[in-house]
């Protein structure tokens, strides 16, 4: 999303992508204060400003402010639970990470060759996720809904049926789109016709940018780490090439702790899905699919 939002700053005159946000460090729950801060400095920003951040949801009515456009992305929970296992492994955050600290402790080579399936087998803390905790041993970011929820305690424990029927709440009354690289063509699509200033073109120039080169920016994508198989055009730079293989019995091990975190995934799939076809109804008319 980043790279998309910094090809469609290059083709829309209009649209600025401020960076801000790509270098603040995320937190999982703010105070008063800290809201008020992110909200005003949001609601400041001028119009046809495109802004990422790592975030929970912001009541701006908290603090009487204009709402801005709000979208995001969702993935599977489980894959995107093994995804931050390996993505917090790789060199590249590493190395990142040694600069930004260069006197931390650096981890034995046993943890950047920790096995996945073994870890989930044998107990690890590190790869149990179970319902209802609060405080992790070890950062998983497994609470996907957590940055639709909020910054109540309620959002805080994994896989709450409370947490997950907030985050619908907001994301029924104040996302234009919450799309998904696991359906990139509907996504683009949705985007296109639901916030047409910002993402007008934007399927087109996904599929089209094959040679244009970037600028090393990149984001840590934590509440969504995408999937795309469009190779040397608008890609995911953080996307882990070298994930080994999860055994199914271990996915389906984890998977039955994230009930709640499911039903919050697919209920914004199939919200996507709605507008989606919003979009074609008469074209689904003429061909008779609404009887």
């Amino acid at each position: 999303m980043l790279e998309l939002f910094m090809a469609l700053e290059k083709y829309n005159d209009e649209l600025v992508l401020e960076r801000r946000g790509l270098h603040t460090k995320s937190v999982r729950q703010m105070d008063k204060k800290q809201r008020r801060e992110s909200a005003e400095f949001v609601a400041d920003l001028e119009e046809g400003t495109m802004y990422i951040e790592h975030i929970n949801w912001l009541d701006f009515d908290e603090f009487d402010l204009p709402k801005p456009i709000y979208m995001n992305l969702v993935r599977d929970p489980v894959e995107r639970v093994i995804s931050w296992f390996f993505y917090a492994r790789s060199s590249y955050k590493n190395a990142i990470e040694y600069r930004k600290r260069p006197n931390q402790k650096i981890k034995p080579e046993s943890w950047y060759k920790k096995n996945f399936n073994e870890c989930v087998r044998s107990g690890d803390p590190e790869c149990q996720y179970v319902p209802h905790t609060v405080k992790d041993t070890i950062a998983n970011f497994k609470r996907q809904s957590l940055f639709y929820c909020g910054h109540h305690d309620d959002c805080l424990p994994f896989n709450s049926p409370t947490a997950v029927q907030m985050a619908k709440e907001h994301v029924e009354r104040d996302y234009a789109v919450v799309g998904s690289w696991e359906d990139t063509n509907i996504t683009l699509t949705v985007l296109e016709n639901y916030i047409p200033r910002f993402f007008r073109g934007a399927k087109l120039m996904y599929e089209s940018r094959s040679l244009i080169q970037f600028p090393s920016l990149r984001i840590y994508i934590v509440f969504s780490i995408p999937k795309t198989v469009h190779n040397n055009k608008i890609t995911n730079r953080n996307k882990n090439k070298r994930k080994p293989f999860i055994e199914p019995e271990v996915k389906e091990m984890i998977r039955k702790n994230f009930t709640s975190e499911y039903e919050f995934y697919y209920f914004c799939k199939q919200r996507l899905y709605k507008q989606y076809l919003a979009l074609n109804l008469k074209e689904l008319e003429v061909h008779g699919l609404l009887n």
